[in-house]
């Protein structure tokens, strides 16, 4: 399988950032992917919940997930839209951080709401309150596709390992970490959690990220990865905002789980004994 990552700084304009993704499709489908991954909050990225209330759709009107299913089925390649926002008329008011796999006819082959959301505050000041906008998902999802089995996953879901134990349960050989991480915790934690997930599920983990400075004013840390079962790291994206492309062996899965057979050696965890 050849993945291709668009690492992109994603603004407040829905129309120029569904331009740039769908650019990156026709590049990734000349670069000879099977597939294109991009990042969290792909389409539209505004911590400005008052400007963005005006920009947020539905499914049915999101510009940015029309076009994309359009050039997805034009050049023949799947696309994984690492995240939208979209609007459900949920009774709070709260929207919806909402991840696609588009096949390479355009259908919508899966959805996947994050289940995590990030709710603190920073030393550096910045704070950050995703339960004030989002509602958290409550589906785990993997989802078939001519390649793998794929777990899907969005961001701060990262730090919780019981949901891709769930996802490998299931037979998910990727895992996808789309991201729009802080700079400073993708400094201290980034590398050492992706590599973490994929030694822990002997899988493949593709993790496209949000880099550079944004137009709502916030920065984010980039290193967009791809890593083996193994934990070696194939891509580190760095600061780059570019379309990269990778080969992925699929079969080191099998290799690498029948070396360190950690998904079928697992056993249920009882209830923790507390002794005082």
């Amino acid at each position: 399988m050849r993945a291709a990552l668009f690492q992109m700084t994603s603004g407040i304009d829905p129309s120029a950032n569904a331009d740039a993704i769908v650019d990156a499709v026709w590049r990734a489908k000349a670069l000879g992917a099977d597939m294109l991954f991009t990042p969290e909050m792909a389409g539209y990225l505004d911590r400005d919940r008052k400007r963005a209330a005006d920009r947020v759709t539905n499914e049915v009107n999101n510009l940015v997930l029309t076009r994309v299913r359009e050039a997805a089925a034009k050049s023949g390649i799947w696309v994984h839209l690492g995240s939208l926002a979209c609007s459900d008329e949920r009774e709070d008011g709260r929207w919806s951080n909402r991840s696609f796999m588009i096949d390479d006819s355009g259908m919508i082959r899966a959805r996947y709401d994050k289940m995590h959301l990030f709710d603190v505050d920073l030393p550096t000041g910045e704070s950050w309150r995703e339960s004030s906008t989002y509602a958290p998902g409550e589906t785990v999802v993997a989802v078939d596709t001519p390649f793998a089995r794929v777990g899907l996953s969005v961001c701060y879901d990262l730090r919780f390992p019981d949901l891709y134990r769930a996802l490998t349960n299931a037979g998910a050989t990727i895992l996808l970490v789309p991201a729009a991480f802080t700079v400073p915790t993708g400094e201290a934690h980034w590398h050492t959690l992706l590599r973490a997930r994929a030694i822990e599920a002997g899988a493949f983990v593709i993790a496209c990220a949000q880099v550079g400075q944004h137009a709502d004013g916030r920065t984010t840390y980039g290193h967009s990865l791809v890593v083996d079962p193994w934990g070696t790291t194939l891509l580190d994206m760095g600061d780059v905002r570019e379309v990269t492309v990778v080969d992925i062996d699929l079969d080191q899965v099998a290799a690498v789980r029948a070396r360190i057979p950690a998904i079928a050696n697992r056993r249920p965890v009882p209830p923790v004994v507390t002794i005082t």
